[in-house]
């Protein structure tokens, strides 16, 4: 049996993580980048630096109102899949959602560049989702799913 094509002991619940926490990454990598690029506009504002804090601030009320409810639900979901397959990590509305928001981000930092502020706000939003996608992301270690809840038969 092909494993990618019929997975089992976890695989579409680690797919899943995969692509959680590679947005993380990604995110925190752009902020990053964004960040430089305002430090350079005003190199002596220190007030620049804020954006990590703020971006931290705001990630953390985003994990607990947002991400964490988001991440468990779909490991829920997971967990009652019946032979259940990588691509069945998201439902499919997710990933054309996942591929609007690359596009929003990008098009956004876009139009930031040049402008301190622009960059700063950019900045402080993805560190935000970058820290609301690591803090909810820590379910896909502890979580326990719960059988029965809700159940998706769609999913069967």
């Amino acid at each position: 049996m092909n494993t990618l094509i019929n997975p089992s002991d976890g695989k579409v619940k680690f797919a899943a993580g995969v692509v959680w926490l590679s947005g993380s990454i990604v995110l925190l990598l752009k902020g990053s980048q964004l960040l430089l690029m305002a430090v350079a506009i005003r190199p002596d504002n220190h007030w620049t630096w804020l954006a990590v804090p703020a971006g931290l601030f705001f990630g953390g009320i985003k994990t607990v109102l947002i991400f964490e409810k988001a991440c468990r639900r779909n490991l829920d979901r997971i967990a009652r899949l019946f032979d259940g397959r990588i691509w069945q990590a998201y439902r499919p509305g997710f990933y054309f959602l996942l591929v609007l928001m690359i596009v929003f981000g990008g098009t956004l930092s876009r139009l930031a560049y040049g402008s301190y502020g622009g960059l700063m706000a950019v900045a402080i939003l993805d560190f935000s989702l970058a820290t609301a996608l690591l803090g909810g992301g820590r379910l896909f270690w502890t979580h326990r799913p719960e059988h029965g809840s809700e159940a998706d038969d769609e999913e069967r």
